[in-house]
C-alpha cells in the first residue's frame, strides 16, 4: 500500500469521542478548504459504523454548506432517523467553528435479490495501456508546481486528454478517466464505499469546463461543489481499476451539473453519481 492511500484511510478512521459524535483529521496539505470528496468519505464512515452489518450504504445525499477549514479538526454528529427490516437511514451534520459545514443524508439496505439491468459500459482502453499521471501531466508540470508531485492515494490514467490540454476546437462535455486504489486494501465493505466516495470527487467537474475550454489551472476560475449524490448499484473494491465516465448536461447561472458511472473492467456498471458545483469566470 503506499503511503498516501494509507494517509487517506488513517483520515477516514474516525475517532469516536460519544454516542453518535464522532471526529475527523484533515491532511497537512496547502488547501484553502478541505477537499469535498473528504468530508463526503468521512460523513458516510460516521454514518456506516451505526449502522447493522447486515446491511451496506445503497444511496447518500450531501449540501456543501461552507468551506471546510483544513487546519482544525472536524466534527461528525450522527442522527439516527430509522432502523427498519429491511433499510436503515442515517443524517450527518458535519460541524467547525461551531457551524456546520456539510450535511448528508445516507440510506443503507439489507442485501435483496431482483430485477436486474444496466446501459452498456464504453468501449475505452486497457488502465495499463494508457500512461499514469506523472507522464499524462508532465506537459504542465512547472504550471500545476507541487500539485505534480504530491503522492496520490489512487493511480489515475486519463482516457481523454485532460483539461490542461486545450485543443483548438470546443470539446464535448466528457471526462473518461481509469481509477484504482494504489494498494491492497482491507475487506471491509464500508471502507470501500468510503474510498469510492472520495473518488467521486475527483475530475467529476472537470466536463462542465470543457467545451468552454477552460482548466481548474486558470486563475479566473472560482469553483466550490454545491450538492453531491451517488447511488452504490453493486458491491466492488476500491483497490480494482475501475471506469469514471462524467458528462455536463449544462451549466447555467454560474452552476455546473455533472453526472459520472463507475464500472468495474467487466463492463458492470457499479455506481451512478451526480454534482452540481458552483463555477465563477472572473472577467
Amino acid at each position: 500500500m503506499s503511503k498516501a492511500l494509507d494517509d487517506l484511510i488513517t483520515l477516514l478512521d474516525l475517532e469516536s469521542i460519544e454516542v453518535n459524535i464522532f471526529r475527523g483529521q484533515s491532511p497537512r496539505e496547502d488547501r484553502q478548504r478541505v477537499f469535498g470528496g473528504q468530508v463526503a468519505g468521512q460523513a458516510l464512515v460516521a454514518a456506516g459504523r451505526t449502522v447493522a452489518s447486515d446491511r451496506a450504504v445503497h444511496s447518500l445525499h450531501a449540501y456543501f454548506i461552507r468551506p471546510g477549514d483544513p487546519n482544525i479538526p472536524l466534527l461528525y454528529e450522527v442522527e439516527r432517523i430509522r432502523d427498519g427490516k429491511s433499510f436503515s437511514t442515517r443524517r450527518v451534520l458535519a460541524i467547525q467553528h461551531g457551524k456546520p459545514i456539510f450535511n448528508l443524508s445516507a440510506s443503507f439496505q439489507v442485501e435483496e435479490e431482483g430485477l436486474e439491468h444496466q446501459i452498456e459500459a464504453p468501449q475505452v482502453p486497457d488502465p495499463l495501456s494508457l500512461p499514469d499521471f506523472e507522464e499524462t501531466m508532465a506537459p504542465w508540470a512547472e504550471l500545476m508546481g507541487e500539485w505534480y508531485d504530491r503522492p496520490r492515494p489512487f493511480d489515475i490514467r486519463y482516457v481523454l486528454p485532460p483539461t490542461m490540454a486545450k485543443l483548438p476546437q470546443p470539446r464535448k462535455p466528457q471526462q473518461m478517466i481509469w481509477l484504482r486504489a494504489d494498494g491492497q486494501l482491507p475487506d471491509s465493505p464500508l471502507l470501500h464505499a468510503c474510498l469510492f466516495a472520495y473518488a467521486s470527487d475527483m475530475t467529476l467537474l472537470d466536463s462542465t469546463l470543457l467545451p468552454h475550454q477552460l482548466s481548474w489551472m486558470d486563475q479566473r476560475i472560482f469553483a466550490a461543489s454545491l450538492d453531491h449524490a451517488m447511488w452504490f448499484h453493486r458491491s466492488a473494491r476500491a483497490d480494482d481499476w475501475f471506469l469514471y465516465d462524467m458528462i455536463s448536461p449544462t451549466t447555467q447561472h454560474s452552476r455546473g451539473l455533472a453526472q459520472g458511472r463507475m464500472y468495474d473492467q467487466a463492463g458492470r456498471l457499479l455506481l451512478s453519481v451526480a454534482q452540481e458545483g458552483l463555477i465563477r469566470v472572473k472577467p
